[in-house]
């Protein structure tokens, strides 16, 4: 039985950087929101946003975290932890984290442009501006604060994989961001991952489980092939799909991981 999510208090982030983060490039060019959209691949579950990071823009960080002290983990997973063989790099970065929100198409398009999504059988998207902020707070689990100071950086060669998992939701304390009204740290959740995919591979796609229901008791598995600038949400914590990440035959898949963020 792969290992299921738990509540967990996760310690609170800090509102100043760990000493050391990267000096990351800067995120550009970016192609403008305009030009992008979330697309469903399961409504309520799983969106992507195609080109969110420009093929150019992910070479170049490909080659920078390259050069970042990554470790291999373990063979040897800790008891109700799912089997994961993969290079990694993790840092606690708020900066960096409010660079990938409101740097990049990513705020506007969950904050602003997620009332083009249908969120129920019989509401066709439209409606007041209360019933769309309404929507989108039930989509996304709250308001949305922004990401995970949490910088998650994996590195897939060839041979290794990550085994059936849950994703959980942690519990942290969000800094205040100039982007935000927010004059204080607070109280806040994860409720999504955000993986953005830096380079294609042959293997490594990210696979999903849904359940079995009355009318579908056979449901087809959701297949996400690694795309250059790809990122890809999935829900997480009680709400998770069970996923993995497929063994990786050739070339090396690199993604880089945070959470979105919402109030507590």
């Amino acid at each position: 039985m792969p290992p299921k999510s738990k509540k967990q208090d996760a310690k609170p982030q800090p509102t100043q950087n760990q000493p050391n983060c990267p000096n990351w490039p800067p995120l550009r060019p970016l192609l403008p929101p305009a030009d992008l959209s979330l697309e469903p691949l399961l409504r309520d579950q799983i969106y992507l946003i195609r080109n969110f990071l420009p093929s150019t823009l992910c070479k170049t960080y490909a080659s920078f975290l390259a050069s970042l002290p990554l470790t291999t983990t373990p063979g040897k997973p800790k008891k109700d932890e799912a089997l994961r063989v993969n290079d990694r790099f993790q840092i606690d970065d708020a900066r960096f984290a409010e660079m990938l929100w409101s740097q990049t198409s990513l705020k506007e398009l969950v904050t602003e442009r997620s009332e083009e999504l249908d969120y129920d059988e019989d509401v066709d998207g439209h409606g007041s501006p209360a019933e769309i902020a309404e929507r989108a707070q039930r989509l996304w689990g709250g308001e949305p604060l922004g990401l995970n100071a949490n910088i998650r950086i994996y590195r897939y060669t060839k041979g290794q994989f990550f085994g059936q998992h849950y994703d959980d939701s942690n519990n942290i304390t969000f800094p205040p961001y100039p982007s935000t009204a927010l004059s204080r740290a607070t109280p806040a959740r994860t409720t999504w991952t955000l993986l953005i995919y830096l380079t294609t591979s042959t293997g490594g796609e990210t696979v999903f489980y849904p359940e079995a229901t009355r009318a579908n008791r056979n449901p087809e598995p959701i297949v996400v092939a690694p795309e250059v600038g790809m990122a890809l949400l999935h829900r997480h914590g009680d709400a998770c799909m069970l996923h993995e990440g497929m063994e990786v035959t050739g070339g090396e898949k690199w993604v880089l991981r945070s959470d979105l963020v919402v109030p507590r």
